[in-house]
């Protein structure tokens, strides 16, 4: 066993070794550095695991180098800035990373971040090797993940798909981006060290091979890189589109009455035709339709299932609302009535309160944690749920504040088609001219501006 002079910057005699970057304590901040060649969706898998990291509760930001790269150097570069040979190039890319990892550092250290997402092509063990050193001087854990492709037909739709939108291609032909980042790609290719089980046996890392085919996970340390891990193996980058939409219009909305199990109203009917109608028109073969326990999802999705062929729909447990407690079916004005207190402070901390024998947002959250797991190994799928579930759906996959979630409007006889990208995740809302009552609740307290339910 090498004695601790031999240990010098990471080196035992001529190997590097990652020596562990800060005492197994609770609460230390996490820096995921993602590692492979470009058009590997290593963007689009940094997006979406901080999205969900925040959406369970850590605060989660990314850093992408390609950003600071335009912002200093410009988005147009030719592909011999890429390669290793190119040592003025080089430098300008290394002082890209070491600004990132100030920021980085400081986000971390002074604006109570959690998890950095340190989103580049590290395919160098140098590069590799002068982040974890930095992590390891800043006390920081650091856990890679390399995402690895051998399939070309998945790196062209990748490149054709995501890269030809992306900034650096934003007003060249379509043709000639594509000719640009292939060739981008093979001076990558050059230098590129992957991930090694004997080299970097020492390190925490997680290697996704062909979008999910194979995995090799090695050294997982604590809560956060085990999170990670779960939910790597659950994700799925393939393009799909996601449909939530709440249930038609019920007796107890037009009530202004919250919980129970009412059935639709005739305007909530008339939505559930045209839904039907509309989901019949995107021609989904084997589309699949997932509803709560309650009786208004299921009636519904009852009308998709008469007009639509080869609908497999699920009844999910996780799906139904939000629990009232004692508050269940009753209207606003009963609850102020009767619960005074209880109204004041959820209007006051709207995320964490929690109904007396009910539920908090907060515990909505955990619940429909498997919901999302599931939702992430699907392709095309409608998801018929409830206001507060909506909410909490929707802030996950377009990336809102727990603080913001409480408060999302989702009105109901809309339906939210999703479709994730490497960026972010399209919107569309779609409307079919049924009117139906608005469930967006301002309580009137003093000294409060708004507070929906």
């Amino acid at each position: 066993m090498a004695n601790s002079s031999a240990i010098s910057n990471g080196y035992i005699n001529d190997e590097i070794t990652f020596l562990a970057p800060c005492p197994k304590l609770c609460n230390v901040p996490t820096v995921i550095v993602m590692v492979g060649l470009p058009a590997r969706g290593k963007t689009f898998i940094a997006q979406k695991l901080t999205r969900y990291l925040n959406w369970i509760g850590y605060r989660t930001k990314v850093f992408n180098l390609g950003e600071y790269r335009r912002k200093i150097y410009g988005a147009t570069k030719p592909p011999s800035f890429y390669h290793p040979g190119n040592k003025e190039a080089v430098a300008s890319r290394l002082k890209c990373c070491a600004l990132a990892l100030e920021d980085m550092t400081v986000f971390l250290k002074e604006e109570n971040g959690e998890v950095a997402v340190f989103d580049a092509t590290n395919t160098t063990r140098a590069r590799r090797k002068m982040i974890y050193d930095h992590c390891d001087k800043n006390r920081h854990k650091v856990f890679f993940i390399e995402s690895c492709l051998e399939n070309p037909e998945i790196e062209m739709q990748n490149i054709t798909e995501v890269k030809v939108g992306c900034p650096d291609y934003k007003d060249m032909n379509p043709d000639e981006a594509i000719k640009d980042f292939k060739a981008r790609i093979d001076n990558y290719r050059l230098a590129y060290q992957p991930l090694d089980t004997v080299y970097d046996r020492n390190l925490s890392f997680i290697k996704i091979m062909n979008v999910g085919e194979q995995y090799l996970i090695n050294k997982v340390e604590g809560f956060v890189q085990s999170k990670t891990v779960y939910y790597l193996m659950n994700m799925n980058i393939i393009p799909r589109t996601i449909y939530l939409v709440r249930h038609g219009e019920t007796e107890y909305n037009q009530d202004n009455r919250i919980g129970g199990d009412p059935q639709l109203s005739p305007r909530g009917i008339k939505f559930a035709e045209k839904l039907a109608k509309f989901m019949d028109g995107e021609k989904i073969s084997e589309l699949k339709v997932w509803t709560s326990q309650l009786r208004r999802t299921v009636q519904t999705a009852d009308y998709i299932t008469e007009v639509v062929d080869n609908v497999l729909t699920e009844k999910w447990k996780a799906l139904n609302e939000i629990d009232a407690g004692i508050c269940d079916e009753l209207t606003y004005a009963e609850i102020k009535e009767k619960f005074p207190e209880e109204y004041k402070a959820r209007s006051e901390n709207k995320f964490f309160y929690r109904y007396p024998r009910g539920e908090s947002y907060e515990d909505l959250v955990n619940r429909l944690e498997p919901v999302i797991m599931e939702l992430e190994r699907k392709h095309d799928i409608l998801v018929i749920c409830h206001q507060g579930v909506m909410r909490c759906l929707l802030a996950y996959y377009l990336d809102h504040e727990r603080t913001e979630l409480p408060f999302l409007e989702v009105p109901l006889h809309t339906v939210f088609k999703l479709s994730p990208t490497a960026y972010g995740c399209k919107e569309d809302k779609i409307t079919f001219g049924i009117d139906a009552v608005s469930t967006q609740h301002v309580p009137l307290l003093e000294n409060r501006d708004n507070s929906q339910n």
